[in-house]
């Protein structure tokens, strides 16, 4: 098994009892981060069927923590497993659009080794509907699918190791450039199908590496910038072949949103490359052609939350076989609208508990839209929903503190990976800013105009830490420690000695600075709380324009934050950042133009351009910025804590840093929220992106005890 750093070694929880927000900082404690090794109380289980153990009663580990294969459960605890499922099930079934009428027996859905799971606390019981707030299609709903995803592998809840989930298991051989996925016999599509090594195979070659459905393909579907290749072995054994070591790659899958797999038997008929009909095909169903149903149903991400055609095409809803492709994930979509989405159990999901219930538990999600952070924070407070975490901001945990014994609640205060980060679009298309952008005495002058222990104070309540942003977060061992303070010092004249060096000078003397030639000079930060609380945004720009460097800004929907950030229109970027090692070993985005994603920050949007385009578009980067790539591609070829890989990451954090691109203020907790009502929800270890929200923590297995 793959074991990695975690993100951070402290979790914080606040003693309900006092809530008033000048307190807060006093009323968090560390817990420490425990494991128990337990012993099976044979006489429960020998020579019975399996009658459930969850984590809190006696049992030992498998092979993996917190879940078995069903042979090694059988013998482990000397019983039989005899399936169950939702009493429901059927009616669940026929809101599935599409699927057959009538279902089999829950042994024949399964797969012949479905994967056992422990719960934390209690066997569950069936029904009810978790209901999810996000912010609109595509913006801050993580959360909610981090709770219905899975992948071929995940973090088990150490946040260290790596676990089987799709596949049975995996291997690597001793050069990491061969990875051999096992999958599950017998393993079923929500509609039946079978789910077999093809659905890898033409995900990657057929979808993710096509350039006509994904332009470029994701940096961590590359090594060292070439392509890999997939094998099918057998149907239920699968290769990864990699042109030089990557041994990230596990890591990447066990965190990616981009499951690495796609319905082959329902997507090839669209796909004009596989199938000569498939522009008929789409046309039968009101598609422009076989492309245009490819997007409808796949979009050009592999982000499993783009909207499906019953929001994309509503028009067509009653010509279209599925609602959206066959999934493997827990809940298949059964409604999509501009309010929100609906999803349903799926009747052949490959897991059961330890009594073999057939998972999940709950019946139906339902997850609502609302941008307005204050109408979000209102139905919180309210006890409306019954878990969320992405665009929580710490600064609004006294408001739930308050109303949590009222609204029948829980708040969990844990670290998050990172830190909010600004970065100026050093590829702005005012030449002028540009200029102005790209000097690294600006970007230098900006960082130590901030007082981050003022931000620290008044946003964080005292409860975060100062740390420049290294590339890695948290820092690593070989992170030099001047990098992790590099600019953090709150040193105003020396910001203004470095501004007057560029140039910007207060020509008309009304206390703000033009641009070089004599023009006006002001930015504006677009900011979402998504990404980034309202509170520090608000300093920050106050201690910009405090060295005279005038600045606004103004609260956007992530919608509008993203649109502007793809359109190479902003100022300034600002969003929360973390990309802990494990992460970096997989996936080399931050080290390379544009420095990020649609998700965050991608302020050299024009380098890579050039880049990509080998100089017939964009504007040509600086030497460092290839210098990095260049790196970042030898860190990712040798196996973490080698004396290499730790060479090459010392080199490329300290490159990162020197350049003061992504600039690092705070680094502060979280809130986590659920419902009392919600069972089998365990402390988080960070809340955060990074290791993608609950995944690591089996929501799958949580129950609604009402």
């Amino acid at each position: 098994m793959l074991k990695v750093q975690i993100c951070i070694q402290k979790i914080y929880t606040i003693n309900l009892s006092y809530r008033r927000k000048y307190m807060l900082k006093k009323i968090f404690v560390a817990l420490v981060f425990s494991s128990a090794m337990f012993v099976w109380s044979g006489s429960s289980f020998a020579g019975g069927h399996c009658v459930g153990s969850t984590m809190s009663d006696a049992y030992t580990g498998g092979k993996y923590p917190q879940q078995y294969e069903l042979s090694e459960y059988e013998s482990a605890a000397s019983c039989t497993m005899k399936f169950s499922d939702n009493p429901s099930i059927a009616s669940i079934n026929a809101t599935i659009q599409g699927n057959p009428g009538s279902l089999p027996p829950v042994e024949d859905r399964l797969p012949d080794e479905p994967l056992v799971v422990v719960p934390y606390e209690s066997i569950g019981k069936y029904g009810n509907t978790i209901n999810f707030l996000s912010n609109a299609t595509e913006a801050g709903t993580s959360d909610m699918l981090s709770t219905r995803h899975v992948n071929l592998v995940r973090f088990a809840d150490d946040l260290s190791t790596v676990v089987p989930n799709v596949a049975k298991d995996y291997e690597w051989n001793d050069e990491f450039t061969t990875l051999t996925f096992m999958l599950r016999k017998g393993h079923k599509w929500s509609n039946g199908e079978p789910f077999v090594a093809r659905d890898v195979e033409f995900w990657y070659e057929d979808l993710m590496m096509n350039p006509k459905i994904r332009e470029k393909p994701y940096p961590y579907l590359l090594v060292g910038g070439e392509p890999m290749t997939v094998d099918v072995i057998d149907d239920q054994t699968v290769r990864f072949n990699l042109p030089s070591p990557f041994p990230g790659l596990l890591a990447t899958l066990a965190t990616s949103y981009n499951q690495a797999f796609m319905p082959s038997h329902f997507l090839e008929q669209f796909h004009p490359e596989i199938d000569s009909n498939a522009d008929a095909n789409a046309q039968a169903l009101g598609f422009a052609d076989g492309w245009d149903a490819l997007a409808a149903y796949y979009g050009n991400s592999g982000w499993t939350d783009t909207p499906t055609p019953l929001l994309r095409n509503p028009e067509l809803v009653d010509g279209l076989p599925y609602a959206a492709y066959p999934s493997l994930e827990a809940y298949m979509t059964i409604e999509d609208t501009t309010e929100g989405r609906v999803y349903a159990a799926n009747p052949y999901f490959f897991q059961v508990d330890t009594a073999g219930n057939q998972l999940p538990y709950i019946d139906y999600q339902n997850e609502r839209y609302i941008n307005e952070n204050e109408i979000r924070l209102l139905k919180l407070v309210n006890g409306e929903v019954d878990y969320k975490s992405q665009s929580v901001q710490l600064e609004s945990a006294p408001q739930l503190l308050d109303g949590s014994e009222s609204g029948g609640y829980n708040i969990q205060i844990n670290p998050g990976c990172g830190a909010a980060l600004f970065s100026f679009n050093v590829t702005h298309p005012d030449l002028e800013k540009r200029k102005v952008y790209g000097d690294i005495r600006f970007r230098q002058a900006m960082s130590i105009a901030l007082d981050r222990n003022e931000i620290n104070d008044v946003a964080y309540y005292g409860m975060g830490v100062v740390e420049q942003f290294t590339g890695m977060s948290p820092a690593p061992d070989f992170v030099r420690e001047d990098m992790k303070m590099y600019m953090t010092q709150y040193d105003p004249d020396a910001s203004n000695a470095l501004l007057d060096e560029v140039g910007l000078k207060d020509v008309d003397g009304d206390g703000f600075r033009e641009l070089p030639n004599g023009e006006p000079f002001a930015m504006n930060i677009d900011y979402a709380t998504q990404g980034i609380g309202g509170v520090e945004v608000e300093l920050v720009a106050r201690m910009w324009n405090d060295v005279g460097v005038k600045t606004s800004f103004k609260e956007v929907t992530p919608d509008e934050y993203r649109g502007s950030q793809s359109s190479n229109a902003l100022d300034v970027h600002a969003w929360d950042k973390g990309q802990p090692l494990a992460i970096i070993a997989g996936d080399p985005e931050t080290f390379k133009a544009p420095f990020g994603n649609y998700f965050n920050h991608t302020q050299g949007m024009l380098w890579a351009a050039y880049i990509d385009s080998n100089g017939d578009e964009g504007v040509e980067p600086p030497q460092w910025v290839y210098d990095l790539s260049d790196g970042i591609d030898k860190f990712q070829s040798y196996a973490l804590g080698t004396p290499e890989s730790n060479e090459w990451g010392e080199k490329i954090t300290t490159m990162l840093t020197e350049q003061t691109l992504l600039i690092g203020t705070v680094k502060a907790p979280f809130p986590t929220y659920h419902r009392n009502a919600l069972k089998n929800f365990t402390q988080f270890k960070t809340t955060s992106y990074e290791y993608y929200r609950t995944y690591p923590y089996l929501a799958t297995q949580w129950w609604l005890d009402e």
